[in-house]
C-alpha cells in the first residue's frame, strides 16, 4: 500500500472516532506511519484529505444491486435492502460522527452520505419502473416509498445497539420483515417468509 492510500485509510479511521476537529494532521500521519510533510505533499491540507477519504469510502460502499427492469421484486428488493443495511451497519460510527458534526462541518456530512443518496436514487428509479410495468399497485409515489424503506433500515441500524429493547428481532430477520411489509404496502405479492412477532422472539 502506498503512502497516499495509507493516509486515506488513516484519515477515515481517525475521523470515525474523533471527527474533523480531532482528526489532526499529526494524528492522521502517525496512524498512517508517515510524517506530516508527506500528508501535505499528497493532499495539500487536512480538509482536502478528509474530503477525499470520505468520498472514496462513499464510492466503495455503493454497489448497484437493483436491475434496470424488475423481474422478481421480492428477491431483488430483499437483496438490495440487505446490501444497504450491511453498508450502514459496518459504517454506523462514521455516519454518527458525520451527522453529529453537520452544524459545524456540513460539507463532510454531505460527502459521507453520498452512498446513501445513490442508494435512494437507484431505489426510486427501480420503484418507478416497478409501477410503470404493472408489478405494483396502489396510489403511492416512488420518492416517498423509497424514503420509507431506506428510513426504516437507517433507523434500525442507528438505534439497534443503543436501544436494543426496541429491536428484538435479529437483523437478518428484521430486514426480511421490513421488506415483506414494504412489498405489501406498495401492492407487490411478496415471497419473503413471515418472521416471528416480537412477543415470540
Amino acid at each position: 500500500m502506498d503512502a497516499r492510500e495509507q493516509l486515506l485509510q488513516a484519515a477515515l479511521k481517525v475521523y470515525s472516532t474523533s471527527g474533523v476537529r480531532g482528526a489532526t494532521t499529526k494524528r492522521i500521519a502517525q496512524e498512517a506511519g508517515v510524517n506530516e510533510v508527506t500528508l501535505f505533499r499528497h493532499f495539500g491540507s487536512k480538509d482536502a484529505l478528509l474530503q477525499e477519504a470520505l468520498a472514496q469510502q462513499a464510492r466503495a460502499l455503493f454497489e448497484a444491486a437493483l436491475p434496470p427492469r424488475p423481474v422478481d421484486p421480492s428477491a431483488e428488493l430483499l437483496a438490495f435492502a440487505r446490501a444497504h443495511y450491511t453498508a450502514l451497519w459496518e459504517h454506523r460510527e462514521l455516519i454518527r460522527v458525520a451527522m453529529g458534526e453537520f452544524a459545524d462541518h456540513p460539507e463532510s456530512t454531505h460527502v459521507a452520505c453520498q452512498a446513501s443518496a445513490r442508494f435512494d436514487a437507484e431505489l426510486q428509479a427501480y420503484l418507478t419502473s416497478l409501477k410503470s410495468n404493472g408489478l405494483a399497485s396502489g396510489d403511492w409515489d416512488p420518492d416517498s416509498a423509497a424514503s420509507m424503506l431506506l428510513g426504516t433500515l437507517f433507523s434500525d441500524v442507528m438505534g439497534r445497539d443503543c436501544m436494543p429493547q426496541c429491536y428484538l428481532i435479529p437483523p437478518e430477520q428484521a430486514v426480511e420483515h421490513y421488506v415483506s411489509l414494504f412489498l405489501r404496502g406498495i401492492g407487490v405479492k411478496a415471497h419473503v417468509p413471515v418472521v416471528a412477532s416480537r412477543t415470540q422472539a
